[in-house]
């Protein structure tokens, strides 16, 4: 490649970036994930497992609830309807869409993202979890998905961490849609479909001690991360027709 083509393929992306981060493409993308979302809910039978106190570990108390990336587009569901949820986004562009898009379904955000070294201060994680610390002091019950950062089906030590200095439970929650589309990036994200079923799996709570050392955190650690994977597949078993809720 010439140094001329080089220089116009980087302005051409640069020009996509700042047109995908317009405040005009990310109405439209906020708008159009709403109305993709609702039209799954109400055309999907949804299933809870537990049915009758599915919702009880965050009524009685507020929560950490956990979910996996790649599966998070039906957290606006989790409910119930008279409980708004607070989701931690991403400050990435994908993640100002998708908070637009959850805020038309009732959601609540707190920006942010969990990481290691030099990044957990670029992605304001020390502000994002000080804002859901202080949220379930307040009565208000958290989202946030469980994984490393860019690692799938890992769960790091932000959640731990905050039921640690919260007192409040990790509640894991596993997530399926019948007829789905699976894409092949880093979370092998889920895109959910209409015309199916839609399950939602709640897990035990797991509850961190106040004065949990480095140990202890590894071993809460370890217990959401199969909590979570158990309850992540029994929703899809359940969703295909692989067993019984």
């Amino acid at each position: 490649m010439t140094v001329a083509a080089a220089h116009k393929e980087r302005r051409f992306s640069s020009l996509l970036r700042r047109l995908s981060e317009s405040e005009a493409v990310l109405a439209v993308s906020g708008l159009a994930g709403a109305t993709h979302l609702r039209f799954v809910r109400w055309t999907n039978r949804l299933v809870r497992v537990p049915d009758a106190n599915f919702h009880a570990p965050w009524q009685d108390e507020p929560a950490i609830l956990v979910v996996w990336h790649g599966e998070h587009f039906l957290v606006p569901f989790i409910g119930p309807d008279n409980h708004p949820l607070n989701v931690l986004s991403t400050l990435h562009r994908d993640g100002e869409a998708l908070t637009r898009g959850g805020m038309r379904l009732g959601l609540k955000f707190v920006r942010g993202s969990g990481d290691h070294g030099k990044e957990f201060m670029r992605k304001r994680a020390v502000q994002a979890f000080t804002a859901m610390l202080r949220l379930l002091r307040r009565g208000e019950t958290v989202v946030l998905t469980a994984d490393v950062p860019k690692i799938a089906r890992v769960v790091g030590l932000g959640p731990v961490t905050l039921a640690k200095h919260s007192g409040c439970p990790i509640v894991p929650i596993g997530m399926a849609t019948s007829r789905r589309v699976r894409l092949s990036n880093w979370d092998r994200t889920c895109i959910n479909l209409p015309f199916g079923r839609m399950v939602l799996v709640r897990g035990e709570p797991i509850r961190v001690a106040r004065d949990a050392d480095d140990e202890a955190l590894e071993a809460a650690r370890r217990t959401v991360e199969a909590r979570l994977t158990e309850a992540d597949a029994r929703a899809y078993a359940i969703a295909d027709g692989r067993c019984a809720a």
